[in-house]
């Protein structure tokens, strides 16, 4: 209150409204722990963690339950749909709540605070304070500032306090409120926040109506009184301002009255502000904040919507489903009770505000902040956000998912990760242009001048027509002005950062190049023409239409996806005069990783349907050839290609002759010594079955001769009847269509259970798995399918293609592509898609390739499977099934477990790799990157080098040896791709070629077999298949123990005598001299880190 209010009133709200510094939420992700330094040795796998069923004895399990037992779980089915449900918030709540300890220690410093401020030298008494007419004009908020300039004067000398600052209350800048900490060690426990109010019924509540001014134009503008009788606009935000001082107290009652004495409630309220925080509904000013939740709570209790014997759970759940289904912007809810004819009616608000929830006086809207502006009523972006998120909540809690509180409660959501495509509008004092252009002088004066907040409701509105049917969800941030010292000035609006929105956007209309006007006889054709400017233009349709039309200029998918880039620059500059520059969009900046030699405008999408539209033709020549034994019964892909996963897509070849020594009798090339390594050239499988028939041999040798002769004569026909040129092998014919190689495959259906059959020594056959089976099956049966489900998946989810392919370049890019199979990242980026709670699909490979980061860095591999339920054939119940399943055989499965419909139980995709050190390397440097490249996204001046989060540590490393980019084929891959590079002997110009191009020549490849053949036992080796010119050498950890002496393997070791035996160690000198001449002509250099290594 201002001036010395009597003993035990002068905290009125300061008390009751402790900052409390909360113990940070166990399991919220990465963000809130410091990055883990990168290690000079491979991450170490997890230590024993892995979750064990508990055993009980016969006794201990067949004895009848207790009285309590049994009142436990009758309150568990009551109040929760499950007892880990009950646990789980139980345990959450524990790390939320205030210890009793800490509480007496916040009660303590309350209670010297009190003290203090009653000790603070005089001021006049609140009446010669304030004045009847303070409520115009801003006079009171001055006369608050200096009430708190005095304080804050005074009780920075004591030294009670560490900290004493001010800064702004809910962000507004005309309320700043004084922020005090103690000194020592609880300087991070609590920070009390002081906020002077005058007395409840100092204003008379008439004058402070959303409909009434009490800003003068002439006074806000320094011009003289117009004189024409203009009416005054409405100060509905300012009316409000002034409202919540003389509130606040009662507002704190209230709660504490209806809240304090039912833990049900407040375990909901706490629930609910975790929800807020995660979701960061509660940032900023015009947050959704935890005081507006709590005053919620209130109104549904007084409604009788939730009762206060409930859990936190079911309040938690009630004002879910409240918030979405209830929209405040159409009818607004009230907490006042009287029907006093003298109170404004809720149309009042209406018309002031676009979210409307009065307080019991009636008269204040508790919402007011919650709308951005008074500019275009009837919508606002956090009210909006907020019913959207509550509607994704109350499905994940509907589905009674496993994983659903974890997924609810404890996984953030930064704006980053929750949209599409994010803006960052830099500096801020364009706005302040827009202002004027927009002629917001109403909306400045309402808000004290804050030119942000002012045009932030016409900006938004803008873009929301603009971007029409491609936006799903707008949202904004704003970052929270600074505390500043009391000898400081306070910050500038311009100062504050940047304004941040989020795009979150419709596949189905994100790339359409065409916004349709009307025809140009109708009266719309003239606002059409006004809001569009320039780039409205007539056009004839097909159907002799003549409409106003803006065609935007994207050729291919990637500049299609940045659409809402042009629409946005376009409006901004056109309509408030925000130039291209000061507009920081994020939406495309990880494109150039997948983006090919030549194709620096496309992502790869176009060159992989190119492909896939090849493979169809060919399929269709299958299926219609003639002259086979046995017709063709099914042709399926099952090449990464087939399903748009191949980071760099195949382009039509046409090798260039003086490049290669021809092979005349076989139609083939061979790469010439002189000239550098041709281009990699990689066929594209593809599995053709052949009809059943009782003519197939019952002896797996002879089924493969037939198949061999089947392959044979496939190459006979293709060539007589469609001139393709082709390739036999024993086990498939390559085939050259349209510049593309395709590897075609006979399959005979039962083959695989052939090699099953295994002869005991009585005779007897039996079925049992066995390597061969196994390979066959998954290559001609799981394979196809797999490949078939993900081509669908794409058709559904257009960016599916561009997280996949970034995904995998991210991984290789690590050095530890070869540890994972393509097909296990595909499925990765897959379960994006199918289970994207909390978020919806992504629709830019941007997010999705953040989400994939967080989902590989956060995902307990050790303890659940990751199940991708293709085509949603999983039931519910079929996969708690398979998490049974996994916990009963975890130790005989993989490290990595990846479950779809068609591979349930062995996780065949992971079956050769990653081992449990590659993984945890994985997960380690997915949790550096996520916050390195958020935070450069996030950057408002522009995201920088984005390739930094790609580039592998070097440092961890024993051995680097250097290639020579003269013998890398994919050398224009690389992460940092050269300015020049060698040729690789193909042709420019398009034309037929009848020579097969020298297929899956690999230079560095083909070094790495040999590496690994002769040192595999001593050392692991790690490379980039993308134009890699380092290959990471790390010795095995037993590699430099001492081996007893053996004749028979004395490779790449030295004889040494220790203790009178003779031993065997590595000699190191002669590895890595071996490394050398083993890749004699492409090695370079063999780097040696002596110091990482010792003998």
């Amino acid at each position: 209150m201002m001036g010395p209010a009597p003993a035990g009133e002068q905290l009125c709200g300061a008390i009751g409204e402790t900052e409390v510094m909360e113990p940070a939420l166990e399991g919220t992700g990465k963000e809130g722990k410091k990055a883990s330094s990168r290690k000079h040795t491979l991450a170490e796998p997890p230590a024993k963690g892995l979750l064990q069923p508990v055993k009980l004895s016969r006794a201990e399990l067949y004895k009848e339950p207790t009285n309590e037992e049994l009142n436990h779980l009758r309150e568990t089915e009551i109040l929760f749909h499950s007892s880990l449900l009950r646990l789980q918030v139980e345990e959450l709540l524990k790390e939320v709540r205030l210890s009793e300890k800490k509480k007496d220690r916040i009660d303590a410093f309350l209670r010297e605070v009190n003290q203090r401020v009653v000790r603070v030298p005089s001021v006049p008494e609140t009446e010669e304070i304030l004045q009847d007419k303070d409520g115009l004009n801003q006079r009171y908020f001055r006369k608050r500032a200096l009430y708190l300039a005095h304080l804050a004067h005074h009780l920075a000398q004591d030294p009670l306090f560490g900290s004493v600052c001010f800064s702004y209350t809910n962000g507004c800048h005309l309320k700043p409120s004084l922020l005090l900490r103690p000194r020592g060690k609880d300087e991070r426990l609590v920070t009390v926040r002081l906020h002077p109010c005058p007395p409840p019924d100092f204003f008379r509540p008439c004058r402070l109506l959303p409909t009434k001014n009490n800003v003068r134009s002439a006074w806000y503008r320094g011009q003289s009184p117009a004189g024409d009788g203009s009416p005054e606009p409405p100060t509905p935000h300012y009316n409000t301002w002034v409202l919540q001082d003389t509130a606040l107290e009662s507002h704190l009652q209230l709660l504490s009255t209806m809240l304090g004495s039912a833990q049900g409630l407040k375990d909901g309220v706490a629930l609910l502000k975790v929800w807020l925080r995660q979701r960061e509904l509660d940032k900023g000013q015009g947050g959704f904040t935890g005081f507006l939740v709590s005053m919620l709570v209130v109104f549904l209790v007084s409604t009788h919507k939730i009762h206060t014997t409930m859990s936190g759970y079911q309040v938690l759940r009630s004002v879910l489903q409240f918030l979405a289904t209830t929209d405040l912007t159409v009818n607004g809810i009230s907490l006042c009770l009287s029907s006093d004819p003298s109170l404004p009616a809720l149309a009042d608000f209406h018309q002031a505000f676009s979210v409307v929830f009065l307080d019991f006086s009636g008269r204040l809207n508790l919402c007011a902040d919650v709308t951005a502006s008074t500019y275009h009523q009837g919508w606002s972006l956090l009210w909006l956000q907020v019913q959207y998120e509550a509607r994704l909540s109350m499905t994940l809690l509907d589905s009674r998912a496993d994983d659903g509180f974890q997924l609810l409660l404890m996984t953030p959501k930064p704006m980053i990760r929750a949209f599409d495509h994010v803006l960052h509008l830099h500096p801020l004092s364009r706005l302040q242009a827009a202002c004027h252009r927009l002629k917001l002088w109403p909306e400045l004066q309402d808000n004290g001048g804050d030119y942000v907040s002012a045009a932030l409701g016409p900006l938004t509105t803008l873009l929301e027509q603009g971007l029409g049917t491609r936006l799903k969800l707008l949202a904004h941030s704003r970052p929270p002005v600074p505390e500043w010292g009391i000898s400081q000035d306070p910050p500038k609006h311009k100062d504050s950062g940047s304004l941040t929105l989020g795009l979150l956007l419709r596949p189905e209309g994100l790339t359409s190049v065409l916004e349709l006007g009307p025809e140009a006889d109708q009266p719309e054709a003239a606002k059409f023409r006004q809001f569009w400017g320039f780039r409205s233009e007539l056009r004839r349709f097909q159907d002799g239409a003549i409409r106003e039309a803006v065609v935007w200029e994207a050729a291919s998918m990637s500049q299609k996806r940045l659409i809402p880039h042009q629409v946005v620059t376009h409006l901004l500059a056109l309509h408030t005069d925000i130039p291209e520059t000061c507009v920081h969009y994020v939406g495309g900046p990880l494109d150039a990783l997948i983006q090919g030699l030549k194709q620096t405008s496309s992502t790869g999408e176009e060159a992989l349907a190119v492909a896939i539209c090849c493979y169809d033709d060919l399929s269709r020549l299958l299926w219609g050839l003639e002259g086979l034994p046995l017709t063709v019964s099914a042709v399926q892909g099952a090449h990464p290609v087939l399903r748009y996963t191949e980071v760099f897509p195949p382009t039509p070849v046409r090798p260039a002759s003086s490049f290669y020594e021809p092979l005349q009798e076989r139609s083939s090339l061979l790469p010439r010594l002189d000239k550098p390594c041709p281009a990699y050239v990689e066929p594209m499988t593809v599995v053709c079955h052949l009809e059943g028939s009782g003519q197939w041999p019952q002896d797996a040798e002879a089924v493969q001769r037939v198949r061999a002769a089947f392959q044979l004569r496939l190459a006979e026909l293709l060539t007589q009847q469609h001139g393709l040129q082709c390739r036999a092998t024993a086990t498939h014919t390559d085939v050259l269509k349209d510049g593309f190689v395709f590897r075609i495959r006979i399959a005979y259906q039962r083959e695989p259970q052939i090699l099953k059959e295994v002869q005991s020594p009585e005779g007897m056959i039996s079925l049992r798995d066995t390597p061969a089976s196994l390979r066959l099956e998954r290559d001609t049966r799981q394979l196809p399918l797999l490949t078939s489900a993900l081509h669908g998946l794409q058709q559904q989810h257009p960016a599916f293609s561009g997280v996949a392919r970034l995904a995998k370049r991210w991984v290789r890019a690590q050095l530890l592509g070869e540890d994972f199979t393509d097909e296990s990242l595909d499925l990765v980026a897959a379960a994006l898609f199918l289970h994207p709670e909390p978020f919806t699909p992504p629709s830019s490979p941007q997010v999705g390739f953040l989400r994939f980061l967080y989902l590989v860095s956060t995902f307990d591999w050790k303890n659940n499977p990751l199940i991708v339920n293709l085509n949603n054939e999983l039931t519910v119940e079929e996969q708690v099934e398979i998490r049974s399943g996994f916990l009963a055989a975890r130790t005989q499965l993989p490290v990595m477990v990846i479950v779809t419909p068609q591979d349930r139980k062995h996780s065949v995709w992971t079956q050769d790799g990653p081992s449990a050190q590659i993984l945890q390397q994985l997960v380690v440097l997915a949790a550096e990157a996520l916050p390195m490249l958020e935070k450069q996204l996030m950057d408002p001046r522009g995201p920088g080098d984005i390739r930094t989060v790609f580039r592998p540590p070097l440092d961890i490393y024993d051995v680097l040896i250097r290639l020579s980019p003269r013998h890398i084929p994919r050398h224009r891959q690389a992460v940092d791709s050269p300015a020049a590079s060698f040729c690789r002997g193909l042709l420019s110009q398009p034309g037929p070629s009848s020579l097969m191009p020298v297929l899956g020549y690999d230079p560095p490849q083909l070094y790495l077999m040999q590496l690994r053949e002769a040192f595999g036992d001593l050392a692991l080796f790690f490379y980039d298949q993308h134009g890699g010119e380092v290959i990471g050498v790390l010795w095995k950890p037993t590699s430099f123990q001492p081996q007893p002496f053996k004749a028979s393997s004395t490779k790449g070791r030295m004889v040494m005598s220790r203790g009178g035996e003779l031993v065997m160690v590595p000699n190191v000198e002669a590895i890595l001299e071996d490394f050398a001449v083993l890749g004699e002509g492409l090695v370079q250099t063999v780097e040696a880190r002596s110091e990482r290594w010792t003998v």
